[in-house]
């Protein structure tokens, strides 16, 4: 049944199967003008194929918009001075780049005039509440429609069948039906083979990294420089932000580091299998933690891995441009600004060793803590220091301990 009310719509738009199906059906469903929008955060040729095949199957106007740096210096960057990880093994890829997607969707929207903006994720997912939370908090009467929630069709099965009876050429085959989400800081697969957890991922199927057992058999040795938590250099080398991912990318990726296989909690409130391939970030990650283990303070570092899990629980759930989530981004970023150095790790057939870390702003005094003779540590006042930690110990064993009668 056709919808009148909407006249003009901006579409988060891949070119991918969900995308290429919701712009055809858009059309068929609102009648209204579809407007797409392909946002290049480093997937590479897909930002150019998709444009065109939004023009050739029924957009009006097609926008495909560089968004490498600010994808870089405001979301990977951020995240990475956060220390984030979601639980213990997600490094946030796809979590942070979606409010930029729906920022720049947003701002189009605005610019032409549209009614809506849409977007190609399921009922079941994250990326709904993460595209549709930051654009309600970018544009809180912004009318958001999202297909999943609203057509017949019941899975990808059908959306290959709408495809091929409409024409619309799709990368998916019912052979290959796992989905991916690439962008400069990974890729994500999931869904077909992928939804069984006992299945191992198909040997075929990762694009940034190498097989760690067909990786170099000689390690290599790399070195970062971080200047108030942000990665600055890599082996002595000044990058521009966008060219220091690319390059950190492939260096882990050709020795098969960054390669993450989980089962995941959902916001929704189910479990999902995902696979993620980080190999530039899990460097960065670990460098950025050797850099931290000299120049932050002892309880200032126990307070941030206290909140980088909130914060990483922020993220996930698309609470970007919250109040929460910025608040707590200045703290962390103000713990930050010592955070400078240089972190030396080895990387080997998919494992990481940090070997070295240095900082003009290190805590580490070799002068306190030898084992050699020194002037500046009497090793005597360790005894009144234990005896006073031991004291509530004492006094709760005495209260166990039977009174002797004399």
């Amino acid at each position: 049944m056709r919808q009148s009310s909407v006249n003009k719509i901006v579409l988060a738009y891949s070119g991918g199967l969900d995308t290429s199906v919701i712009l055809q059906w858009l059309k068929e469903r609102y009648g209204a003008e579809v407007i797409t929008f392909t946002a290049d955060i480093g997937q590479g040729e897909e930002v150019a194929e998709a444009k065109a095949k939004a023009l050739a199957t029924g957009a009006s106007q097609a926008y495909a918009i560089d968004l490498k740096r600010e994808f870089v210096t405001e979301f990977v960057f951020p995240v990475l001075r956060s220390g984030a990880v979601y639980e213990g093994y997600y490094l946030l890829g796809t979590s942070f780049a979606r409010p930029l997607i729906a920022k720049q969707m947003v701002e189009i929207a605005l610019q032409e005039g549209a009614d809506a903006v849409a977007h190609g994720a399921t009922g079941k997912g994250n990326d709904q509440v993460r595209f549709e939370l930051a654009a309600y908090a970018i544009r809180p009467t912004i009318r958001v429609i999202a297909p999943w929630r609203e057509w017949d069709l019941k899975g990808r099965e059908d959306c290959i069948a709408y495809a091929q009876e409409r024409g619309i050429p799709v990368p998916v085959t019912k052979e290959k039906p796992y989905s991916m989400d690439a962008n400069l800081f990974h890729i994500s697969y999931e869904g077909g083979i992928l939804e069984d957890p006992w299945a191992a991922p198909p040997k075929g199927m990762w694009r940034l990294t190498v097989d760690p057992e067909a990786a170099p058999d000689q390690p290599e040795l790399v070195e970062i420089d971080f200047e108030a938590g942000n990665p600055v250099a890599i082996n002595g080398l000044r990058l521009d932000p966008v060219a220091l991912l690319t390059h950190a990318n492939q260096l882990a990726g050709r020795h098969g580091v960054g390669r993450v296989d989980l089962v995941e909690n959902r916001f929704v409130g189910m479990k999902s299998r995902g696979c993620y391939e980080t190999p530039g970030g899990t460097l960065l990650y670990h460098a950025h933690k050797a850099v931290e283990s000299l120049t932050l303070d002892r309880q200032v570092m126990q307070l941030r891995d206290e909140l980088a899990p909130r914060y990483a629980s922020m993220v996930y759930n698309g609470f970007w441009y919250a109040p929460e989530r910025e608040a707590l981004q200045r703290l962390l970023d103000d713990v930050q600004q010592r955070v400078t150095g240089t972190a030396r790790l080895k990387l080997y057939k998919g494992s990481l060793m940090v070997v070295g870390r240095k900082s003009p702003y290190s805590l580490y005094r070799q002068d306190v803590v030898t084992f050699e003779e020194d002037s500046v540590y009497n090793q005597a006042d360790a005894e009144g220091f234990i005896k006073l930690n031991a004291l509530r110990l004492r006094i709760a064993s005495q209260l166990l301990t039977p009174a002797v009668s004399s």
